[in-house]
């Protein structure tokens, strides 16, 4: 992609500077273009059935948070495949493994529910986001249910 110099415009991030910042949404689609009609129609209000498939066969989501500053982390969530549960068509559960204890992202679910989630499968091309927002629950049922070598999350 080449682009345009059209103006000596500059910005300063970080002690470095850098020349004809893009700064609407305007801008960006006059350089870019528009989506494609699969792109533009792929956004769902609820999970579907290959939306739910595609959950279930994922043995990783990288779970996007921000605190209530807006400083965002992005943390690993893995398992066997079908950890996250598909409780409903708006309703997903994450177990939470042992890990090195910072928390980031839950902590940042206290101050600010709103969550990005990017689901992989290995060898598979295609992934699958989900955003919407979080909770953080205690359910003994629940997390029975979600019991990994007799631990529960």
């Amino acid at each position: 992609m080449s682009v345009e110099t059209v103006g000596p415009d500059l910005v300063e991030t970080n002690g470095h500077s850098f020349r004809d910042p893009i700064t609407s949404v305007e801008e960006l689609r006059r350089l870019l273009g528009e989506p494609s009609e699969v792109a533009r129609t792929k956004q769902r209000p609820a999970l579907d059935r290959h939306s739910r498939a595609f959950i279930e066969r994922s043995p990783f989501v990288a779970l996007g948070t921000a605190d209530a500053q807006g400083r965002c982390d992005v943390a690993p969530k893995g398992d066997a495949p079908g950890f996250v549960r598909v409780l409903d068509d708006h309703t997903l559960v994450i177990p939470d493994r042992p890990g090195n204890r910072r928390f980031d992202s839950l902590a940042n679910l206290i101050a600010n529910p709103r969550v990005g989630l990017l689901f992989l499968i290995p060898g598979v091309e295609e992934t699958l986001r989900v955003n919407g927002r979080a909770r953080l629950v205690r359910d003994p049922v629940l997390l029975d249910r979600l019991a990994m070598n007799g631990k529960q999350p």
